[in-house]
Parts: C-alpha cells; structure tokens; sequence
C-alpha cells in the first residue's frame, strides 16, 4: 500500500494527498491506496504544483512507512529537526 506525499509550496511543510486528493497535514490523515490508484493520485496532484512540490509515493504499512526509506520518511511525518538548533538556550557555551 502506498500514500502520496509532497512539500506544501506556500511554506514548504510536508503534505499528503487526503480524501479527495486534498492536502493533508498528518501522515495518519493520508489516503492508503493500492498500487494503481496510487499511480493515478500521484499524476493528479502533480498537475498541481501550486500546492504539492514534488510530490512522490511511499509504501506504508497502517499508515506508517515500511518501504526501503522509512527513516527518511518517518522523520518527514514528525516535522523539522532543527527546532533546538534554533533555541539559544539551548546553545552551550564552547570554554
């Protein structure tokens, strides 16, 4: 099973194609389809760049990726990384 996944065009966050090929925030709102359908959601919100950049599939297993880049992806549904990176107080001093 496979769930269709992009970045947002207006603020670049990771998007999925939700019922009705809409965008959808979190990984657990993404439509889960077979192989065909997948195909034909995927050629459909590529024709609409001014939403979803990029768009590609993933194969996932109850929603969560299963397929030969799942880390890549299961960081992606959890959001940025970098969030203490930008919290000074988080910095440490370097002596």
């Amino acid at each position: 099973m496979k769930i269709v996944t992009a970045n947002r065009l207006s603020d670049g966050r990771v998007i999925y194609a939700g019922v009705d090929n809409q965008p959808v925030e979190g990984i657990d709102q993404a439509s889960v389809l077979d192989e065909a359908a997948a195909e034909i959601v995927l050629a459909e919100v590529a024709g609409r760049p001014d939403v979803f950049v990029n768009p590609y599939l993933v194969e996932v297993q109850d929603h969560t990726p299963s397929g030969r880049d799942r880390l890549k992806e299961r960081i992606r549904s959890a959001g940025p990384t970098v969030g203490h990176s930008l919290d000074p107080s988080m910095w440490r001093e370097n002596a």
